[in-house]
Protein backbone atom coordinates (compact mmCIF):
# COMPACT_ATOMS: atom_id res chain seq x y z
CA UNK A 1 0.00 0.00 0.00
CA UNK A 2 1.39 3.54 -0.28
CA UNK A 3 1.35 6.38 2.48
CA UNK A 4 2.76 9.64 2.28
CA UNK A 5 5.37 11.25 5.36
CA UNK A 6 5.22 14.74 6.38
CA UNK A 7 8.44 15.67 4.34
CA UNK A 8 7.66 17.47 1.12
CA UNK A 9 7.48 15.84 -2.20
CA UNK A 10 8.65 12.03 -0.84
CA UNK A 11 6.72 8.83 -1.59
CA UNK A 12 6.65 6.12 0.82
CA UNK A 13 6.27 2.67 -0.85
CA UNK A 14 5.04 -0.10 1.48
CA UNK A 15 5.67 -3.58 1.20
CA UNK A 16 3.88 -6.20 3.66
CA UNK A 17 3.14 -9.98 2.88
CA UNK A 18 0.75 -10.36 6.02
CA UNK A 19 -3.10 -10.44 5.78
CA UNK A 20 -5.35 -6.93 5.73
CA UNK A 21 -4.83 -5.15 8.94
CA UNK A 22 -7.20 -3.39 11.17
CA UNK A 23 -7.67 0.37 11.84
CA UNK A 24 -5.38 -0.55 14.75
CA UNK A 25 -2.95 -2.54 13.20
CA UNK A 26 -2.89 0.63 10.92
CA UNK A 27 -1.95 2.57 13.25
CA UNK A 28 1.85 0.47 14.15
CA UNK A 29 2.37 -0.23 10.26
CA UNK A 30 5.71 1.76 10.40
CA UNK A 31 7.09 -0.33 12.90
CA UNK A 32 5.73 -3.61 11.52
CA UNK A 33 6.52 -3.38 7.99
CA UNK A 34 9.50 -2.89 5.64
CA UNK A 35 9.38 0.52 4.14
CA UNK A 36 11.37 2.06 1.71
CA UNK A 37 11.08 5.92 1.03
CA UNK A 38 11.76 7.34 -1.92
CA UNK A 39 12.33 11.61 -2.90
CA UNK A 40 10.15 12.38 -6.68
CA UNK A 41 14.13 12.79 -8.22
CA UNK A 42 15.19 9.42 -6.66
CA UNK A 43 12.17 7.35 -8.23
CA UNK A 44 13.04 9.86 -11.43
CA UNK A 45 16.95 8.79 -11.31
CA UNK A 46 15.75 4.96 -10.88
CA UNK A 47 13.21 5.25 -14.29
CA UNK A 48 15.92 6.70 -15.92
CA UNK A 49 18.38 3.95 -15.17
CA UNK A 50 16.05 1.34 -16.04
CA UNK A 51 15.13 2.98 -19.63
CA UNK A 52 18.65 2.83 -20.83
CA UNK A 53 19.53 -0.09 -19.75
CA UNK A 54 15.92 -1.90 -20.93
CA UNK A 55 16.46 -0.42 -23.96
CA UNK A 56 20.01 -1.38 -24.64
CA UNK A 57 18.88 -4.67 -23.88
CA UNK A 58 15.78 -4.83 -26.22
CA UNK A 59 17.60 -1.84 -28.97
CA UNK A 60 18.12 -5.02 -31.66
CA UNK A 61 14.99 -7.04 -31.26
CA UNK A 62 12.80 -3.80 -31.27
CA UNK A 63 14.91 -2.62 -34.65
CA UNK A 64 13.56 -6.05 -36.20
CA UNK A 65 10.11 -5.80 -34.58
CA UNK A 66 9.74 -2.37 -35.92
CA UNK A 67 10.94 -3.22 -39.84
CA UNK A 68 8.22 -6.35 -39.96
CA UNK A 69 5.98 -3.85 -38.96
CA UNK A 70 6.58 -1.52 -41.45
CA UNK A 71 7.33 -3.82 -43.95
CA UNK A 72 3.82 -5.18 -43.91
CA UNK A 73 2.46 -2.20 -44.61
CA UNK A 74 1.00 -1.37 -48.08
CA UNK A 75 3.44 1.93 -50.19
CA UNK A 76 0.07 3.41 -50.05
CA UNK A 77 -0.72 4.10 -46.54
CA UNK A 78 2.15 6.18 -46.10
CA UNK A 79 3.77 7.21 -49.67
CA UNK A 80 1.69 9.30 -52.14
CA UNK A 81 2.27 9.97 -55.49
CA UNK A 82 2.52 13.65 -54.75
CA UNK A 83 5.06 12.61 -52.10
CA UNK A 84 7.05 11.27 -54.45
CA UNK A 85 6.32 13.88 -56.67
CA UNK A 86 7.55 16.82 -54.34
CA UNK A 87 10.24 14.77 -53.20
CA UNK A 88 11.84 15.01 -57.05
CA UNK A 89 10.70 18.42 -58.10
CA UNK A 90 10.97 20.39 -54.81
CA UNK A 91 14.29 18.87 -53.73
CA UNK A 92 16.53 16.62 -55.86
CA UNK A 93 15.53 18.97 -59.15
CA UNK A 94 15.79 22.21 -57.35
CA UNK A 95 19.19 21.55 -56.13
CA UNK A 96 21.99 22.28 -58.02
CA UNK A 97 25.80 20.25 -56.38
CA UNK A 98 27.26 21.62 -53.87
CA UNK A 99 30.94 22.48 -53.93
CA UNK A 100 31.42 19.28 -51.57
CA UNK A 101 29.75 17.16 -54.19
CA UNK A 102 31.26 18.50 -56.78
CA UNK A 103 35.11 17.93 -55.28
CA UNK A 104 34.37 14.00 -54.43
CA UNK A 105 33.01 13.55 -57.72
CA UNK A 106 36.58 14.97 -59.40
CA UNK A 107 38.44 12.82 -56.26
CA UNK A 108 36.57 9.79 -57.10
CA UNK A 109 36.99 10.07 -60.72
CA UNK A 110 40.64 10.69 -60.27
CA UNK A 111 41.73 7.79 -58.19
CA UNK A 112 39.41 5.46 -60.50
CA UNK A 113 41.46 6.44 -63.67
CA UNK A 114 44.75 6.64 -62.34
CA UNK A 115 44.47 3.72 -59.65
CA UNK A 116 47.39 1.66 -60.22
CA UNK A 117 45.08 -1.65 -60.39
CA UNK A 118 44.74 -0.25 -63.89
CA UNK A 119 48.02 -1.29 -65.21
CA UNK A 120 46.89 -4.75 -64.94
CA UNK A 121 43.43 -4.93 -66.43
CA UNK A 122 42.95 -5.50 -69.70
CA UNK A 123 40.15 -3.79 -71.02
CA UNK A 124 38.69 -7.42 -72.30
CA UNK A 125 37.98 -7.86 -68.19
CA UNK A 126 35.57 -4.64 -68.61
CA UNK A 127 33.75 -5.32 -71.61
CA UNK A 128 32.80 -9.05 -72.82
CA UNK A 129 33.51 -10.18 -76.69
CA UNK A 130 30.27 -11.15 -76.35
CA UNK A 131 29.14 -7.61 -75.43
CA UNK A 132 31.10 -6.44 -78.68
CA UNK A 133 29.28 -9.01 -81.28
CA UNK A 134 26.04 -7.88 -80.14
CA UNK A 135 26.41 -4.30 -80.08
CA UNK A 136 28.24 -5.11 -83.67
CA UNK A 137 25.43 -7.05 -85.06
CA UNK A 138 22.94 -4.41 -83.42
CA UNK A 139 24.71 -1.47 -84.94
CA UNK A 140 25.50 -3.40 -88.59
CA UNK A 141 21.64 -3.67 -88.73
CA UNK A 142 20.56 -0.04 -89.11
CA UNK A 143 20.90 -0.15 -92.76
CA UNK A 144 19.26 3.07 -93.23
CA UNK A 145 20.99 5.02 -90.40
CA UNK A 146 23.92 3.88 -91.48
CA UNK A 147 23.38 5.59 -95.10
CA UNK A 148 22.46 8.31 -93.58
CA UNK A 149 25.87 8.86 -91.19
CA UNK A 150 27.94 7.97 -94.96
CA UNK A 151 26.20 10.63 -96.51
CA UNK A 152 26.60 12.85 -94.11
CA UNK A 153 30.20 12.25 -93.34
CA UNK A 154 30.93 11.91 -97.33
CA UNK A 155 28.49 12.99 -99.45
CA UNK A 156 27.63 16.41 -97.83
CA UNK A 157 29.32 19.89 -99.35
CA UNK A 158 31.02 20.87 -96.99
CA UNK A 159 33.07 17.70 -96.88
CA UNK A 160 33.74 18.68 -100.93
CA UNK A 161 34.83 21.65 -100.14
CA UNK A 162 37.18 20.55 -97.55
CA UNK A 163 38.85 18.06 -100.19
CA UNK A 164 38.69 21.09 -102.79
CA UNK A 165 40.39 23.49 -100.82
CA UNK A 166 42.98 20.78 -99.73
CA UNK A 167 44.10 19.64 -103.05
CA UNK A 168 44.14 22.94 -104.49
CA UNK A 169 47.01 24.20 -101.65
CA UNK A 170 48.75 20.98 -102.49
CA UNK A 171 48.38 21.58 -106.28
CA UNK A 172 49.77 25.57 -105.63
CA UNK A 173 52.27 24.64 -103.44
CA UNK A 174 53.89 22.15 -105.37
CA UNK A 175 53.63 24.42 -108.79
CA UNK A 176 54.90 27.25 -107.18
CA UNK A 177 57.99 25.82 -105.46
CA UNK A 178 59.11 23.73 -109.13
CA UNK A 179 58.45 26.63 -110.87
CA UNK A 180 60.83 28.49 -108.47
CA UNK A 181 63.50 25.79 -108.85
CA UNK A 182 63.08 26.42 -112.70
CA UNK A 183 64.82 29.02 -113.62
CA UNK A 184 64.24 31.20 -116.86
CA UNK A 185 61.81 27.96 -117.40
CA UNK A 186 59.70 28.70 -114.75
CA UNK A 187 59.89 32.72 -115.61
CA UNK A 188 58.96 31.26 -118.99
CA UNK A 189 55.65 29.20 -117.21
CA UNK A 190 54.56 32.16 -115.29
CA UNK A 191 54.43 35.04 -117.99
CA UNK A 192 52.39 32.08 -119.70
CA UNK A 193 50.40 32.10 -117.22
CA UNK A 194 49.83 35.84 -116.33
CA UNK A 195 48.99 36.17 -120.64
CA UNK A 196 46.47 33.60 -120.28
CA UNK A 197 44.54 34.93 -117.46
CA UNK A 198 44.54 38.11 -119.49
CA UNK A 199 42.86 36.32 -122.68
CA UNK A 200 40.35 34.68 -120.69
CA UNK A 201 39.77 37.35 -118.13
CA UNK A 202 39.96 34.34 -115.22
CA UNK A 203 41.93 33.85 -112.74
CA UNK A 204 43.62 30.82 -113.32
CA UNK A 205 43.60 29.64 -109.16
CA UNK A 206 39.48 30.48 -109.87
CA UNK A 207 39.48 28.14 -112.76
CA UNK A 208 41.41 25.21 -110.98
CA UNK A 209 39.40 25.20 -108.20
CA UNK A 210 35.91 25.44 -110.19
CA UNK A 211 37.27 22.30 -111.94
CA UNK A 212 38.29 20.67 -109.28
CA UNK A 213 35.08 21.14 -107.10
CA UNK A 214 32.94 20.06 -110.33
CA UNK A 215 35.01 16.61 -110.57
CA UNK A 216 35.80 16.57 -106.40
CA UNK A 217 31.40 16.41 -106.14
CA UNK A 218 31.31 13.46 -108.42
CA UNK A 219 33.58 11.63 -106.45
CA UNK A 220 32.27 12.63 -103.44
CA UNK A 221 28.69 10.73 -105.12
CA UNK A 222 30.65 7.52 -106.28
CA UNK A 223 32.84 7.09 -103.07
CA UNK A 224 29.50 7.71 -101.28
CA UNK A 225 27.46 5.47 -103.42
CA UNK A 226 30.75 2.76 -102.72
CA UNK A 227 30.77 2.65 -98.90
CA UNK A 228 27.08 2.24 -98.99
CA UNK A 229 27.75 -0.81 -101.08
CA UNK A 230 30.18 -1.84 -99.63
CA UNK A 231 29.88 -1.99 -95.69
CA UNK A 232 27.54 -4.31 -95.80
CA UNK A 233 25.70 -4.98 -92.70
CA UNK A 234 28.05 -7.99 -92.39
CA UNK A 235 30.69 -5.65 -92.84
CA UNK A 236 30.18 -3.02 -90.63
CA UNK A 237 29.90 -5.94 -87.57
CA UNK A 238 33.47 -7.35 -88.44
CA UNK A 239 35.03 -3.75 -88.45
CA UNK A 240 33.77 -3.47 -85.13
CA UNK A 241 34.83 -6.33 -83.85
CA UNK A 242 37.90 -6.47 -85.63
CA UNK A 243 38.59 -3.02 -84.12
CA UNK A 244 38.12 -4.08 -80.58
CA UNK A 245 40.15 -7.29 -81.13
CA UNK A 246 42.89 -4.89 -81.78
CA UNK A 247 42.74 -3.19 -78.69
CA UNK A 248 41.13 -5.25 -75.96
CA UNK A 249 44.27 -6.70 -74.16
CA UNK A 250 45.54 -3.05 -73.83
CA UNK A 251 45.64 -2.21 -70.08
CA UNK A 252 42.48 -0.30 -68.54
CA UNK A 253 45.82 2.73 -68.23
CA UNK A 254 45.67 2.99 -71.68
CA UNK A 255 42.94 5.30 -71.48
CA UNK A 256 44.90 7.65 -69.55
CA UNK A 257 46.83 8.72 -72.75
CA UNK A 258 44.00 10.82 -73.78
CA UNK A 259 43.73 12.86 -70.72
CA UNK A 260 46.17 15.46 -68.90
CA UNK A 261 46.78 15.35 -65.56
CA UNK A 262 47.97 18.53 -65.03
CA UNK A 263 46.67 21.43 -62.38
CA UNK A 264 46.11 24.01 -65.12
CA UNK A 265 44.43 21.20 -67.64
CA UNK A 266 43.16 19.06 -66.41
CA UNK A 267 40.69 16.79 -68.09
CA UNK A 268 38.88 15.50 -65.13
CA UNK A 269 37.89 18.70 -63.99
CA UNK A 270 36.59 19.17 -67.92
CA UNK A 271 34.69 16.21 -67.10
CA UNK A 272 33.35 16.85 -63.87
CA UNK A 273 32.29 20.88 -65.31
CA UNK A 274 30.09 18.86 -68.01
CA UNK A 275 28.53 17.29 -65.88
CA UNK A 276 27.80 20.10 -63.53
CA UNK A 277 27.26 22.07 -66.84
CA UNK A 278 24.94 19.34 -68.61
CA UNK A 279 23.12 18.67 -64.88
CA UNK A 280 22.20 22.29 -64.22
CA UNK A 281 20.74 22.39 -67.78
CA UNK A 282 18.40 20.03 -67.55
CA UNK A 283 17.29 20.20 -64.09
CA UNK A 284 15.56 23.17 -64.71
CA UNK A 285 14.21 21.91 -67.89
CA UNK A 286 10.88 21.00 -68.32
CA UNK A 287 11.56 18.19 -70.44
CA UNK A 288 13.33 17.06 -67.81
CA UNK A 289 10.28 17.57 -65.94
CA UNK A 290 7.81 16.14 -67.69
CA UNK A 291 9.79 12.96 -68.32
CA UNK A 292 10.25 12.57 -64.18
CA UNK A 293 6.79 13.14 -63.68
CA UNK A 294 5.99 10.77 -65.87
CA UNK A 295 8.63 8.62 -64.19
CA UNK A 296 7.13 8.54 -61.19
CA UNK A 297 3.66 7.79 -62.47
CA UNK A 298 5.10 4.11 -64.28
CA UNK A 299 6.57 3.29 -60.84
CA UNK A 300 3.73 4.44 -58.43
CA UNK A 301 1.49 2.48 -60.74
CA UNK A 302 2.92 -0.58 -60.95
CA UNK A 303 4.20 -0.83 -56.85
CA UNK A 304 1.24 1.47 -55.09
CA UNK A 305 -0.14 -2.12 -53.71
CA UNK A 306 3.21 -3.44 -52.73
CA UNK A 307 3.92 -3.29 -49.53
CA UNK A 308 7.11 -1.62 -48.33
CA UNK A 309 8.89 -4.78 -47.81
CA UNK A 310 8.05 -5.84 -51.54
CA UNK A 311 9.65 -2.50 -52.63
CA UNK A 312 12.34 -2.61 -50.16
CA UNK A 313 13.40 -6.69 -51.90
CA UNK A 314 13.66 -5.05 -54.94
CA UNK A 315 16.72 -3.34 -53.56
CA UNK A 316 17.67 -6.20 -52.20
CA UNK A 317 16.81 -4.95 -48.75
CA UNK A 318 15.38 -7.56 -47.15
CA UNK A 319 15.16 -8.87 -43.10
CA UNK A 320 19.03 -10.60 -43.48
CA UNK A 321 20.56 -6.68 -44.48
CA UNK A 322 18.05 -5.32 -41.63
CA UNK A 323 19.78 -7.15 -39.02
CA UNK A 324 23.49 -6.89 -40.32
CA UNK A 325 22.14 -3.35 -40.30
CA UNK A 326 20.64 -3.11 -37.27
CA UNK A 327 23.86 -4.86 -35.78
CA UNK A 328 26.10 -2.28 -37.39
CA UNK A 329 23.74 0.50 -35.64
CA UNK A 330 24.15 -0.67 -32.13
CA UNK A 331 26.92 1.17 -31.03
CA UNK A 332 25.17 4.40 -31.85
CA UNK A 333 22.18 3.84 -30.31
CA UNK A 334 24.11 2.61 -27.10
CA UNK A 335 26.01 5.89 -27.10
CA UNK A 336 22.88 7.42 -27.83
CA UNK A 337 20.94 6.00 -24.82
CA UNK A 338 24.33 6.79 -22.69
CA UNK A 339 24.11 10.57 -24.17
CA UNK A 340 23.27 13.54 -21.59
CA UNK A 341 20.85 14.99 -24.21
CA UNK A 342 18.67 11.76 -24.13
CA UNK A 343 19.37 11.59 -20.26
CA UNK A 344 17.75 15.26 -19.76
CA UNK A 345 14.89 14.49 -22.24
CA UNK A 346 13.57 11.55 -20.28
CA UNK A 347 14.07 13.60 -17.37
CA UNK A 348 12.33 16.22 -18.47
CA UNK A 349 9.53 13.89 -19.87
CA UNK A 350 9.20 11.68 -16.24
CA UNK A 351 9.26 15.44 -14.41
CA UNK A 352 6.21 16.40 -16.22
CA UNK A 353 4.89 12.93 -15.72
CA UNK A 354 5.06 13.20 -11.99
CA UNK A 355 3.82 17.27 -11.70
CA UNK A 356 0.48 16.09 -13.51
CA UNK A 357 -2.30 16.75 -10.33
CA UNK A 358 -4.04 13.65 -11.07
CA UNK A 359 -0.61 11.45 -10.98
CA UNK A 360 0.06 12.86 -7.34
CA UNK A 361 -3.63 12.26 -6.11
CA UNK A 362 -3.19 8.55 -7.59
CA UNK A 363 0.10 8.09 -6.04
CA UNK A 364 -1.03 10.17 -3.02
CA UNK A 365 2.38 12.58 -2.85
CA UNK A 366 2.49 15.44 -0.83
CA UNK A 367 2.86 18.47 -2.30
CA UNK A 368 3.91 20.53 1.08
Amino acid sequence: MLTTNTQYNKLSITMTSKPMQTSKDNQNLDLETNTSTFTINNLIDAQVDFMQQWLRQQAEPLSMEAWQWFGAQPLNKYISRDNLQHLMSDWLLSQPMTAVMRKDIRDILHTVIYHPVNDNVPLSELVDDTQVETLANYVGSHEQQRNVLIHTLVGNETFADLLTQTLYHAINDFMESTLDKAGGVGKLMKLGRSSFEKATNRNLDEKLQAYLHRNIKDLTRRAEANAQAHLSNEEVARLLVTGWARIKEQPVSHLQTYLHDETDNSSIDHIEASIQQSYNRLRVSPYLHTLAVASIDTWYDNHQADTIATVAASLHIDEQAMTQFSTALLPVVHDALDSPWFVAHIREMLEAFYAQSHIKEGLALNNE
